[in-house]
């Protein structure tokens, strides 16, 4: 019987103010999240010392809502976990320390979770009276999102290899920076995916740089993008400036849609490609995506159709499980204690943190 059954956790890596209750690892009595998309949409990504701010200002709010939803007091709460990195530093202060307060106030013990970490043991979570099957080793896992994308081999609870990451932009940037260029709203993953199911996938041939080994690399794809959007406005532009004689500028729309699909295809091919390649090599007992990327129906839906028919089992977590979300953290946290005990006082944020150091 586990010592820690009830954890109570606070996430604040980056823009979401969240704060679950989870059972046992496996079970979300609560989780609140407090998004702040709206307030960065304007400056196009998130502005850090801004995120900091809302943090202060929305957790107190937040961990009422969390406790309430949970029909729990602190009588029942066993532990208290937060994410101490990766992550932007300012917004991670705020809640390591918030997290350590409730900790010793209530005299409960304290974890420091690895946000890397809790994205992967979103696959360990249910409702109230839905269970999940227990994830088997060894996994597969694909950690995609604004700022992460990496392939890890999972030999055991807390046992990870890192076999791959990304070599520039992560997928979920890629997405952002894309969606910029057409002039679509942050964040771009959403907006993409829409107007990418009324384009034309094939209607432009973009590059799927794979690297050796397991690396990705989406600066090459997003740079090609960038040419096609220039070439089409700047055809306008140079068209416009010729005499009279030769009649009025023809200027071309920007095929948004079109662009889209095709950026968004190549996506999702090369990273099906590397899983599907890893998955085959390493004879997995199933792969588990996470991140908010994972939350993309194209990849979802690519993933099922390339690792079923091979016998491959794969697990994605429900959407609200795949953006920075306490509950995901909580799960992480469960297992941790099992295996390491309790965090010591003195853990500070570590904006940089790994999950497993890099291949030799």
């Amino acid at each position: 019987m586990s010592l820690y059954p009830t954890i109570l956790a606070v996430e604040s890596s980056c823009d979401e103010t969240a704060v679950a209750v989870v059972q046992d690892g496996r079970t979300i009595l609560s989780n609140i999240v407090a998004s702040q998309v709206d307030l960065h949409r304007q400056y196009g990504g998130v502005f850090p010392e801004m995120a900091s701010r809302q943090h202060v200002l929305a957790i107190t709010p937040v961990l009422e809502e969390a406790l309430t939803a949970a029909q729990v007091g602190w009588d029942k709460i066993d532990a208290v976990a937060a994410t101490y990195g990766p992550g932007l530093a300012g917004s991670l202060v705020v809640g390591l320390n918030f997290a350590k307060g409730l900790a010793l106030a209530q005299g409960l013990p304290f974890i420091g979770v690895n946000h890397l970490e809790g994205h992967i043991y979103s696959n360990w979570l249910g409702d109230k009276g839905r269970e999940i099957p227990q994830p088997s080793f060894p996994a597969l896992i694909l950690i995609v999102s604004g700022g992460h994308t990496e392939l890890f081999l999972m030999h055991d609870h807390g046992d990870y290899e890192l076999l791959g990451h990304t070599l520039d932009d992560a997928a979920g940037e890629a997405f952002d920076k894309v969606a910029r260029l057409l002039e679509l709203p942050y964040p771009g993953g959403p907006p993409i995916q829409k107007i990418a199911a009324t384009g034309d996938p094939n209607a432009f041939d973009f590059p799927r740089s794979l690297p050796n080994d397991y690396d990705f690399s989406f600066s090459g794809l997003k740079t090609a993008v960038l040419r096609e959007v220039e070439q089409f406005k700047g055809e306008g532009r140079e068209r416009s400036q010729l005499d009279d004689r030769f009649g009025p500028a023809v200027v071309r729309p920007l095929p948004v849609a079109d662009l889209a699909a095709s950026f968004q295809q190549a996506v999702v091919e090369v990273l099906v490609d590397r899983v599907l390649q890893a998955a085959l090599e390493f004879e997995v007992t199933q792969v588990l995506v996470a991140g908010g990327v994972a939350a993309n129906g194209p990849l979802r839906q690519t993933l099922e159709a390339t690792l079923i028919p091979r016998a491959i089992p794969l697990h994605v977590p429900p959407l609200a499980l795949c953006t920075d979300n306490a509950a995901a953290i909580a799960a992480a946290a469960y297992w941790r204690l099992q295996h390491d005990g309790p965090s010591p006082w003195s853990l500070e944020i570590a904006p940089n943190l790994k999950l497993a150091p890099s291949p030799t």
